[in-house]
């Protein structure tokens, strides 16, 4: 689909991820909203012109327009690109749904997770609440919000059923150093996107123990081992797995401390550091906590090995330290790699 007319673009979700990704829609040349949840947080985006709790060094682009009326924003967009926590997207979708006719709306979400609850991966979710037929598109990738503000090098994917809309996404934010590749497995984008959570807060134990640059890499390829298992169950593809929604995003957020997930294991490597406190002390949502839940319970229901998984998991629930978690890695019983 061509995408020489200029876009009307809503972006739902004003946290960090939101403001970057609708920064960079306005620099392309697309007419973009951004909406907060918080009426005190939409003043302070109108009053300041930029982001001053998530992204204080980044200034809006003059193209961007920060709006509080949710219902016309939504009525006269072209696209909705949803970027709110896991555990309210069910909530945001429907509130969409009451609003307009989703079926004449391009929709995509760059939200990474599970819902908690329900144990849904997210396309299964928009499929409930907004047009059981429809094709929708799932944005993922190795990114951090701060660098996707500053226009920065960028890879990601736009992963949809239909080759047009995914078509239709990349070429929105193709522009300048961001790139956007086309694919159609959504469930192994959504999967690569959440997992790669739960092995950024082991590898962040890992350096918070002082563990060692090889027990690094040792749990980024054994998480990726984890991963393309867990992903088996929904019939993801491998090639999806290896490429930037899985290893990329893995790398990634594994290795770099702008990730919150890598942040969150660094404290918890703290035997004075208690999964609430360390949660509180990052101020923003932790997916891999989330996670990490969601994929222990789906394991045991079907009796997947995950032992990464299993220590973080232990290690959030408060039933191990961390020392005990890697102690309890470090004694599994010889195998074959695969």
């Amino acid at each position: 689909m061509s995408q020489k007319k200029v876009q009307n673009v809503v972006v739902l979700g004003a946290g960090a991820w939101g403001t970057a990704l609708a920064i960079h829609l306005s620099r392309s040349g697309q007419s973009v909203s951004l909406w907060a949840h918080s009426d005190v947080h939409t003043q302070s985006l109108t009053q300041e012109r930029k982001n001053q709790k998530y992204l204080p060094q980044v200034h809006f682009p003059d193209s961007l327009r920060v709006v509080s009326d949710l219902a016309s924003s939504l009525e006269s967009a072209d696209a909705i690109l949803v970027v709110v926590p896991s555990h309210v997207f069910r909530q945001v979708l429907s509130q969409v749904s009451s609003m307009v006719d989703v079926s004449e709306k391009h929709i995509a979400w760059a939200t990474k997770g599970f819902e908690p609850e329900s144990k849904k991966l997210l396309h299964e979710i928009a499929k409930q609440e907004l047009c059981k037929d429809c094709h929708y598109t799932v944005l993922s990738g190795p990114t951090f919000a701060a660098e996707v503000a500053k226009g920065l090098p960028t890879a990601m994917v736009s992963a949809s059923t239909d080759e047009q809309e995914a078509a239709y996404w990349a070429s929105l934010f193709h522009h300048d150093a961001f790139r956007m590749y086309t694919q159609g497995d959504i469930a192994g984008v959504e999967v690569g996107g959440a997992y790669k959570n739960i092995m950024a807060i082991a590898t962040g134990v890992s350096d918070g123990l002082h563990l060692g640059a090889n027990a690094r890499a040792a749990i980024i390829s054994r998480g990726m081992a984890e991963m393309m298992r867990f992903a088996g169950l929904y019939g993801a593809t491998p090639e999806t797995l290896m490429g930037l929604a899985g290893l990329g995003d893995l790398v990634l957020t594994c290795t770099d401390n702008l990730s919150r997930n890598r942040q969150f294991g660094l404290k918890l490597a703290s035997p004075k550091q208690t999964s609430e406190s360390a949660q509180q002390e990052i101020g923003q949502v932790v997916e891999g906590v989330k996670a990490v839940r969601v994929v222990k319970a789906i394991a045991d229901e079907k009796g997947l090995d995950l032992p990464i998984a299993e220590q973080v998991y232990q290690l959030v629930e408060g039933n191990i330290t961390a020392k005990e978690a890697a102690e309890h890695l470090l004694a599994r019983e010889l195998k074959a790699e695969s």
